[in-house]
C-alpha cells in the first residue's frame, strides 16, 4: 500500500507526504553504506517507521509548539516523522552513536528544519545538565530497553506536569509491573496505556507516564547502571 493510502486510512494529513517519501529515499540510500535501519522493505518502512512514529499523536498530548526529546532516536524515529508532520514542534534528537547524529544533522540541513537539534550524548549524562534537565514537555522513546531502564533515562528530562511516552509491544504489562518502582522513584506515575492498531496485526501500545514531582538529583545514575541494574 502507498504511504498516502496509509495516511488516509489513519486520518493523517497528507500535506507533507512528499517530504516523508523524500526522507525515506534519503535514509535508504544512506543506509547502503552506513547501517542505520534493518527495515528496508517499502511497506514495512511505511508501517514500522512512519505509522508507528505518528501513532504518538493518538495520546492527544502532542500539539503545537510542544518541546519534545526523542531518547535513543536511532535513524530519527519517532522524532523526524513528528517534526515533518508538525513543523511547530521543538525537537531534540538524542543518541549515543555519532554516526546516527551525523546522519540526522544531514537530514536537518536537507529539509531546512528549524527548532530541532541532534545531540551525540548518553542520556544518563546529559540529563544532569541544567540546560536539559526537566526542560521538556514530552520525552519519547521506542528504544530497545525495558521500561524501568527507559524511565530512569527519560524522566529526568521531563518537567513536572509533563509526560514520558514509551512505545511498547505486547509485553508491556510485564514491563509496567517491573518498572513501577523506577517510575515512582523518578517522580512519576502511569496515567494511561493506549492500544494502537497497526497493519499486519502488529501489536503496538503507548505507555503514558506523567511526571508529578521533581526528580531527585541523584537520578539518573551513571556508569550504565540504569541498564545493568534497573531501579
Amino acid at each position: 500500500m502507498k504511504l498516502a493510502d496509509y495516511f488516509n486510512q489513519y486520518n493523517l494529513s497528507t500535506d507533507n507526504i512528499e517530504e516523508f517519501e523524500e526522507f525515506k529515499k534519503f535514509l535508504l540510500e544512506y543506509n547502503e553504506h552506513t547501517n542505520l535501519t534493518r527495515i528496508t522493505d517499502d511497506d514495512d518502512f511505511n508501517v514500522k517507521h512512519f505509522l508507528d512514529s505518528l501513532s504518538i499523536f493518538r495520546t492527544k498530548l502532542i500539539d503545537h509548539d510542544k518541546k519534545i526529546i526523542d531518547i535513543g532516536t536511532g535513524a530519527g524515529f519517532p522524532g523526524i516523522p513528528l517534526k515533518l508532520y508538525d513543523k511547530s514542534l521543538d525537537i531534540t534528537l538524542l543518541d549515543s552513536l555519532k554516526k546516527r547524529i551525523d546522519f540526522l544533522n544531514l537530514v536537518i540541513d536537507k529539509f531546512e528544519l528549524k527548532n530541532i537539534e541532534a545531540i551525540h550524548a548518553r542520556a544518563e549524562e546529559i540529563a544532569r545538565d541544567v540546560k536539559y534537565r526537566e526542560q521538556y514537555d514530552i520525552a519519547i522513546s521506542r528504544a530497545v530497553a525495558n521500561l524501568a531502564t527507559l524511565s530512569e533515562y527519560a524522566l529526568g528530562f521531563v518537567k513536572v506536569g509533563g509526560y514520558f511516552i514509551s512505545q511498547k509491544g505486547p509485553e508491556y504489562k510485564d514491563e509496567i509491573k517491573d518498572a513501577e518502582n523506577a517510575i515512582k522513584i523518578m517522580g512519576a506515575e502511569i496515567e494511561d496505556v493506549i492500544k494502537v492498531p497497526l497493519p499486519n496485526d502488529i501489536e503496538h501500545y503507548l505507555v503514558v507516564i506523567k511526571k508529578v514531582k521533581t526528580t531527585n538529583k541523584k537520578y539518573p545514575r551513571g556508569g550504565g547502571k540504569p541498564r545493568k541494574n534497573p531501579l
